[in-house]
């Protein structure tokens, strides 16, 4: 059988390339992952003292939330969860920089970044 034979014969690409598409993950797959990402995001804000490591764990929470919005925008066929995941995103990035300048100002002041140091502030 000749190449061109084989080709002919052969479903085309594009058929293949729209079936891949087309199949996605599993919604509870994606919902367990989230779940996990909140899971390890919320034990690390109980359980860490250093600020950065709980700013890091809430970015954590957020982005389990992202993850959540997304599979279920991808579940129904909606945009509805990519402009949640936006929204979200933006959120992370003003919450990362209020975050940081906290933790410096924090820092310059308590020489510490323990957070049993902050409930001792006030102001």
């Amino acid at each position: 059988m000749t190449l061109l034979a084989t080709l002919l014969a052969a479903p085309s690409i594009v058929n293949r390339q729209s079936s891949i598409v087309n199949s996605s993950v599993p919604l509870e797959h994606a919902m367990a992952l989230a779940a996990i990402l909140f899971a390890l995001g919320l034990a690390g804000v109980m359980v860490r003292r250093n600020l950065v490591f709980v700013l890091l764990s809430i970015e954590i929470m957020l982005n389990a939330g992202a993850v959540a919005f997304i599979a279920a925008a991808a579940r129904w066929r909606q945009a509805d969860g990519q402009v949640m995941f936006l929204f979200i995103l933006a959120t992370a990035a003003a919450e990362a920089a209020v975050g940081l300048a906290l933790v410096l100002a924090f820092q310059r002041r308590k020489h510490t970044l323990d957070v049993d140091e902050a409930s001792e502030m006030k102001g």
